[in-house]
């Protein structure tokens, strides 16, 4: 028995409605999305890490959702872990033409113009009404930030893109002015948050425009504002404080002094 067998034994007697798991058996594919995605992002954080034994973990913890679904949709009669495996098989053969048939590209730019020729065509036949469009498939579950990027990069295919990035901050700077607009104005939280999802969509298109994958900029921003507040908490613990009885400016004075101590050489 191979390794991917016994996983899917494994599976199927978790499922089992006599002796399987009791939270396994009352699992839905609703309420196994939030840990589908969960393991996708502990994938990203291992690969960020450069821990590989993390990384084989993870990516196991990510089969095994697969293995999930397809479990639960073979006891539903949709398709089971093989037609899984076929179908990204039979995907893979048709959008690499140049690999298995007889196509020819020059170089990587072109291959990715034929990837995506590849998907449009797809899409197309997917779509059961309307006018095709080049954002379909864009999927509403992705972060809204990766998706963001994703829908301009669409648009951005067919024309709609900025020329040069000094427009992009041109952009950015006209939709955080419109913020301010609005905030001196008092305006209410539905302004607000209209005015700052613009300032957002603004910035990821910056980002992307400039070549930055905006999740991966925030998710070392993110890192970055950890380590520095925990080096904050760490100097106040020396004094036998914490940051509730600080003041901001000594939280301030304590972050430059961490944010110098990790530019240093």
């Amino acid at each position: 028995m191979t390794g991917i067998e016994r996983l899917l034994e494994i599976m199927t007697t978790l499922r089992d409605p006599d002796r399987g798991c009791p939270w396994d058996r009352e699992q839905t594919f609703a309420t196994i999305v939030p840990f589908t995605i969960e393991e996708a992002y502990e994938v990203a954080d291992a690969i960020d890490r450069g821990d590989m034994d993390e990384l084989c973990d993870e990516l196991g913890d990510l089969l095994f959702q697969v293995v999930f679904y397809a479990q639960m949709a073979k006891e539903a009669d949709h398709f089971d872990f093989s037609a899984v495996v076929e179908a990204i098989v039979a995907k893979l053969t048709r959008r690499h033409p140049h690999v298995f048939g007889d196509a020819r590209v020059g170089n990587a730019v072109q291959q990715s113009e034929e990837w995506e020729r590849h998907k449009a065509a797809e899409r197309a036949a997917k779509s059961a009404a309307g006018t095709p469009s080049v954002l379909d498939g864009v999927s509403v579950a992705l972060p809204a930030l990766s998706r963001a990027v994703k829908l301009q990069r669409r648009a951005a295919r067919v024309g709609f893109d900025w020329r040069e990035l000094s427009e992009v901050l041109d952009k950015v700077a006209e939709e955080l002015e419109e913020v301010r607009v609005e905030v001196a104005a008092g305006a209410g939280r539905d302004r607000l948050s209209h005015e700052i999802g613009d300032l957002l969509l603004a910035s990821s298109n910056l980002a992307r425009f400039a070549g930055i994958d905006p999740e991966s900029a925030l998710r070392e921003a993110n890192g970055r504002f950890e380590r520095r507040f925990r080096r904050i908490e760490d100097w106040l613990a020396e004094q036998g404080r914490d940051p509730e009885r600080s003041s901001l400016a000594e939280m301030e004075q304590l972050w430059r002094r961490a944010k110098e101590e990790e530019t240093k050489p």
